[in-house]
């Protein structure tokens, strides 16, 4: 319980010195004293000293005066803060102020994480994290958010749904070569700062109850097992593919957090519901995920398409399709997606065509218009050059169509050396693609 400050007011008009006492204990200026040593005296001149029955002044005498002790009216320009809440009505709370900020699911768990720990380890030393040395950076701080953040005694995680609504198919877009697939996720506005701002204002909500309390808020800006702690704290289960799924809302969700240090009462994990199904495993197009809840990230498309900086294995090209950033393929073909809800907010929903945009209209946006166009969006972290190799490698497995072969021949004197590199074996594909079959029992020449 929170213990207000000492106040220095004459005995003729007390202010609030003290909590009401507790069994044969009172608190007065952040001690504990007993009641029996209230009604002999304290030493000292002019000291005022309240228990619920008496008001008492010593004198320099030691003479104690006891009078009837009639309640102050309170001043509210020196009230001091509110005292901590009972932890469960706070939880009940909380999960109202979420979900009238838009979150979608709210849950809370301990900062224990020992056996995600281990596996992010193994996985590490196995170098399947690729090219992202930021994922060992912080050492085992990732898995330990109270060393993270000192004084972390609960996590609050929250969920908020992002696929748009009235979507085409995932499948019609990837069937059409001639057309860009995009992440549902990245349709709309970056979803950072949003959330982010609604976490802050989450937390100063719970403060408006509680006073001033310490906390940080995260939303993929910091070393955290983001999908462990929402399992923990009952948000879903993880699934084969190594997502969060969650039986009401398949996994189309961002996630966010919020350390803090209020005892708060934990949620129980849910049930792992994946049961026998492969169905993500088996639809992967570049085999990433090789077994349940075990992803290679070096031949993940989602890797590929925008974590990864350099040059895209030629071997993992061809299954990159026309995907042009991120792969929803594991999310797309998984059985509790059925019941993904559609979001409301409207941020989230597609921005200057993104859901239907051909590649070629894509591959001719010059860098000005990719930093007008991606403004507030999660692919202009990408960057234009990386944005180009991409789509070079979407046309190099679509069709020889003599527009897509003409706008990459426009970017073979680009000034990107990994640019250039995509764009001349696309060429190579489509040309391939454009010469004439030889029977095989004709000689080749």
């Amino acid at each position: 319980m929170r213990v207000p400050a000492r106040q220095e007011t004459p005995c003729a008009s007390p202010g609030p010195m003290h909590q009401d006492p507790a069994g044969d204990t009172a608190v007065m200026d952040r001690r504990m004293i007993q009641r029996t040593d209230l009604l002999r005296g304290v030493k000292g001149v002019g000291q005022c000293i309240h228990t619920r029955e008496y008001t008492s002044a010593t004198y320099s005498d030691g003479a104690v005066k006891l009078a009837p002790y009639s309640k102050p009216e309170p001043d509210l320009a020196e009230t001091a803060q509110p005292a901590m809440p009972d932890m469960e009505r706070l939880a009940v709370a909380l999960r109202q102020w979420a979900e009238a900020l838009g979150f979608d699911g709210v849950g809370i768990a301990k900062p224990a994480l020992a056996e995600d720990e281990a596996h992010l380890l193994r996985w590490l030393k196995a170098g399947r994290h690729g090219t992202m040395r930021w994922m060992g950076r912080h050492g085992v701080k990732r898995a330990r958010p109270d060393q993270l953040i000192p004084g972390t005694a609960r996590i609050i995680s929250v969920r908020m749904d992002y696929r748009p609504p009235d979507l085409e198919a995932d499948d019609a877009i990837l069937a059409d070569r001639r057309r860009a697939f995009v992440a549902r996720y990245a349709l709309g506005r970056d979803y950072h700062k949003l959330m982010r701002r609604r976490l802050q204002q989450l937390a100063e909500q719970i403060e408006t109850t509680v006073g001033p309390f310490g906390y940080r808020a995260f939303v993929d800006s910091g070393p955290v097992l983001e999908k462990a702690l929402g399992r923990n704290a009952g948000l879903g289960w993880i699934g084969k593919n190594t997502l969060l799924l969650n039986r009401e809302a398949g996994s189309y969700f961002f996630l966010g957090e919020l350390f803090t240090d209020l005892p708060l009462p934990e949620d129980a994990p849910v049930e792992d519901l994946c049961g026998s199904c492969r169905a993500c495993i088996d639809v992967c197009p570049t085999q990433a995920i090789t077994g349940p809840r075990q992803l290679d990230a070096r031949r993940c498309i989602s890797y590929l398409t925008i974590e990864h900086e350099g040059s895209i294995p030629e071997a993992l090209r061809p299954g990159i399709g026309n995907r042009v950033f991120g792969c929803d393929d594991c999310q797309a073909v998984c059985p509790w997606n059925r019941y993904a809800q559609p979001t409301d907010e409207a941020d989230f929903h597609p921005r200057h065509g993104l859901e239907h945009a051909s590649l070629i209209e894509l591959f001719r946006w010059d860098e000005a218009t990719f930093l007008k166009r991606t403004e507030g969006s999660a692919i202009r972290r990408l960057g234009h050059e990386r944005w180009l190799r991409n789509l070079a490698v979407a046309l190099g497995n679509g069709p020889a169509d003599p527009e897509a072969i003409q706008a990459l021949r426009e970017r073979l004197e680009h000034p990107s050396n990994l640019v250039r590199e995509h764009v001349d074996w696309a060429l190579r594909q489509l040309q391939s693609a454009t010469l004439p079959s030889i029977p095989s029992d004709q000689p080749r020449g």
